[in-house]
């Protein structure tokens, strides 16, 4: 189902679904929403996109932010705790 899903939405958009790398967005998403909140997944996901479109993600974009929701429970409670 998730590929011949991949593959009308990226016809629909004009994207090569070759150039989609699914399982990458999937496991982001799921950090995402495990590490952070269910919500924050599709709108990092819709970042994500953005930033790709606009060609301002650095080539290890995914990699980032993968780490940034693994430690996101560590970073907001060093933030809170400076408070």
């Amino acid at each position: 189902m998730l590929k011949e899903w991949t593959a009308l939405v990226c016809q629909e958009l004009g994207i090569d679904p070759a150039t989609v790398d699914r399982d990458e967005v999937l496991d982001l998403t799921r950090e995402v929403a495990h590490g952070v909140a269910r919500p924050a997944a599709p709108l990092t996901a819709y970042l994500l996109g953005v930033a790709q479109g606009a060609g301002t993600a650095p080539p290890d974009v995914v990699e980032r932010l993968t780490a940034l929701a693994r430690s996101w429970g560590q970073a907001t409670t060093e933030t809170l705790g400076d408070k």
